[in-house]
């Protein structure tokens, strides 16, 4: 009884914290550039089973979105680089290909939004000053067949469309893009009430910088931020800075309606395999990656410094291994799962989801890092958390406000023993919101068996399997 009593006081406490925030959403990119694919049809029932709601396509291939179709799954489709002059010169070339790809499927699939082109800029420099033209008949198509309000326009850009993105107050625009493409595309995006794409991978910054970027910063794992001289702001997540570098760069063009666009991160993953010199690419650190930045969008705590109340939605990449993509080895290993339907490591796609079987709280972060896919039918057991091995700590980026009212409620309603931290006792220094709040949040967690939901606060707190460093206390991975 005090634990279900326990539970229900927890169950309120997150209803505070969620009172008036409104959280983003996370949705996965379907790639196809593999030939051992399942056929659509079950890809629709894997997403349903994993409570995936919304993916972002590459193309308009009529057997996935005829698959799509009654699901219930919000659909981006995408009008490829190829295409981009054709659109740009002729609308009725737009016009056809709405009628052909969008409105033939609409509304039974639930198509929201259509991407004309992909990072243009980077891979399709040829077209780049025709992309705007492009995306402005793709959508005056899309008024024309009275389906503009339901689904928008955009175009996924990289993050080499900065010039500059160190430190993020410095973010601008490539000077050949600032005024030429990117202004005209904002002006387009505020009038059509659309958002913009970026597609950011903090895996490449890491991978690139490894001395000097923490991992625990690229992972949203606790960490002692950075600061940005330039703004004063401190950041404690690489994609928050990498975010941040593009609203200052959108700052920079000049007008405040800009303000109101919002940024929908179109691509963003940690690859689980890499070639040697792809420092941090492995299971264990894209499951952290994956699964933190998850948990902290559907918690509503996804804005960034720059942006502390911006609700950011998030598409994962990849679905699926994808065996035939090209490059180093990481290319093929972005997958969250196998093409035999096996998660490569175990991430949720809703708070407090289906049940795991690590025990790890609220949004799991277990991992199977075998170097091969389990054999098709083979059920793919994942390794469970040894006991001894799992802690519940302090989001940095959740707060003061938020850290202070879990705080409470830990040490309160919720029963952990919080002596440890008063004054002059073992674990009162460091003596800081954070730690103070790890210590409770980890008492609690161990407390209750270290069972589903109960290392979560509503994003004010999450799992890792090392030992956190907190000056000299160390927390107990038992109670």
């Amino acid at each position: 009884m005090a634990l279900a009593r326990g539970l229900v006081l927890a169950a309120a406490l997150s209803l505070l914290f969620f009172a008036g925030a409104d959280a983003g959403t996370v949705g996965v990119n379907w790639g196809r550039v593999a030939n051992d694919l399942p056929n659509p049809a079950s890809v629709v029932q894997l997403l349903k089973q994993h409570g995936i709601g919304q993916v972002k396509l590459y193309d308009t291939e009529p057997t996935v979105l005829r698959a799509l179709a009654n699901s219930g799954i919000k659909v981006v489709v995408a009008l490829p680089n190829e295409q981009v002059a054709a659109a740009a010169r002729r609308p009725s070339y737009a016009l056809a290909w709405v009628r052909r790809n969008v409105a033939a499927y609409y509304p039974a699939t639930q198509i929201q939004g259509v991407a004309v082109g992909n990072e243009v800029f980077a891979t399709a420099a040829n077209v780049t000053f025709q992309l705007v033209p492009a995306m402005t008949n793709v959508h005056a198509a899309l008024a024309r067949l009275n389906m503009d309000k339901a689904v928008k326009v955009s175009s996924p850009i990289a993050l080499t469309a900065l010039a500059a993105s160190y430190p993020p107050s410095a973010g601008v625009f490539r000077e050949e893009l600032s005024q030429a493409v990117m202004k005209p595309m904002l002006d387009f995006l505020s009038q059509t009430g659309s958002y913009l794409m970026v597609n950011a991978y903090p895996f490449f910054a890491y991978a690139d910088n490894a001395g000097v970027i923490s991992l625990d910063y690229a992972l949203f794992r606790p960490n002692a931020g950075e600061l940005d001289s330039g703004s004063g702001l401190k950041y404690y997540s690489l994609l928050d800075a990498q975010l941040d570098a593009v609203f200052s760069a959108v700052g920079k063009l000049g007008s405040s309606s800009y303000n109101g666009v919002r940024v929908v991160v179109s691509e963003t993953g940690w690859p689980s395999k890499g070639d040697a010199k792809e420092v941090g690419a492995s299971a264990s650190n894209a499951a952290a990656y994956n699964g933190n930045l998850v948990r902290r969008v559907l918690s509503g705590n996804a804005g960034t410094p720059r942006r502390a109340d911006a609700d950011v939605d998030v598409y994962l990449f990849a679905l699926f291994n994808e065996n035939q993509k090209p490059g180093p080895t990481s290319e093929r290993n972005y997958g969250v799962f196998y093409p035999n339907q096996q998660q490569v490591y175990d991430v949720e796609f809703v708070l407090g989801g289906r049940s795991s079987s690590k025990g790890n709280g609220g949004g799991g972060l277990g991992w199977q890092d075998n170097g091969n896919a389990p054999a098709a039918g083979g059920g793919g057991v994942k390794a469970a958390v040894a006991p001894g091995d799992a802690w519940c700590v302090a989001n940095a980026m959740a707060g003061e406000g938020r850290l202070k009212a879990a705080l409470d409620y830990a040490c309160g309603p919720g029963g952990a023993d919080c002596k440890g931290i008063q004054p002059g006792a073992a674990c009162f220094e460091p003596n800081t919101m954070v730690s103070h709040a790890s210590y409770a949040f980890n008492d609690y967690y161990q407390r209750r068996g270290r069972s589903i939901g109960t290392c979560d606060f509503a994003g004010a707190a999450y799992v890792v399997n090392q030992a956190p460093k907190m000056g000299k206390c160390e927390l107990p991975s038992t109670v």
